[in-house]
């Protein structure tokens, strides 16, 4: 279970929400970034530097930044994930606007599950940002769909015991996972009740290919005081839409499965 610290440095956040930005999105300028952050221009132009110090980022010539030997994914990899979250991004706004809580956008990553983008809603007791985040995604809503359009071989090899050697108290029971991903392949959604982080309430759809397959993930987190069975069947609904609306913009854009 991931809570957030009792106290944070918040230029160190920064710094770090910079790097997930350069390694899955590719290059962006100063701008971009203080925009991102919500900090001045000359505040976002330092943390830029730090990462260029120590390698996280390049300045190119063109005066705009991108990933630097310690974070450099292949290109293909940023380019696919920085179009699916332009296209999605603007679809998690109107969500977070007709539900009134936020919203994100997540990958999956091996066995476990990335966000690469989040909206917050505006009540004042609201689930912050998790964009850069990771989970294990046997735990998180969206994560739980994504695994539950896999071939059975390839959830079998992603939760061997050789696998998880170092961590089998943290092995999820296989038949117990297999049940659970049955049941998320018949209602089309999952529910995450505080297994990620407690006192949150999360709810996912696949976002799907051409192909049919899932290639990422929304899903909706709120106060689990202010979630009930009554909300749920609405949830999904809007969830449903805003799915269905991402992969109708997505469609014919040439957009690789996301690999695990």
């Amino acid at each position: 279970m991931k809570n957030p610290p009792n106290y944070s440095v918040r230029s160190v956040d920064h710094a770090l929400q910079l790097a997930v930005m350069l390694q899955v999105e590719g290059p962006f300028g100063v701008g971009e970034a203080a925009e991102r952050l919500g900090v001045a221009p000359s505040t976002a132009h330092r943390l830029l530097a730090m990462l260029v110090y120590r390698d996280f980022a390049i300045r190119r010539e063109d005066h705009r930044y991108a990933a630097g030997p310690v974070l450099s994914l292949g290109g293909s990899s940023q380019s696919r994930t920085a179009l699916l979250r332009s296209v999605a991004m603007p679809h998690l706004a109107g969500l977070v606007e007709r539900i009134r809580e936020s919203a994100n956008l997540q990958i999956l990553a091996g066995d476990h599950v990335r966000f690469i983008g989040s909206v917050e809603c505006t009540q004042a007791l609201r689930v912050g940002n998790r964009e850069g985040m990771v989970f294990p995604a046997h735990l998180a809503s969206g994560g739980k769909v994504m695994l539950a359009d896999l071939p059975p071989e390839r959830l079998d090899a992603l939760y061997s015991e050789a696998k998880w050697a170092d961590r089998l108290d943290q092995r999820p029971n296989l038949a117990t996972l297999r049940r659970e991903l049955r049941t998320v392949r018949e209602r089309g959604f999952a529910i995450n009740a505080g297994r990620t982080e407690r006192g949150v309430t999360a709810i996912g759809r696949a976002v799907r290919g051409e192909d049919g397959r899932a290639q990422a993930a929304v899903s909706v987190s709120m106060p689990t005081s202010r979630f009930s069975r009554d909300r749920l069947s609405d949830l999904v609904s809007a969830l449903a839409l805003t799915t269905r609306d991402i992969e109708e913009e997505m469609r014919g854009t040439d957009l690789p499965r996301t690999r695990s």
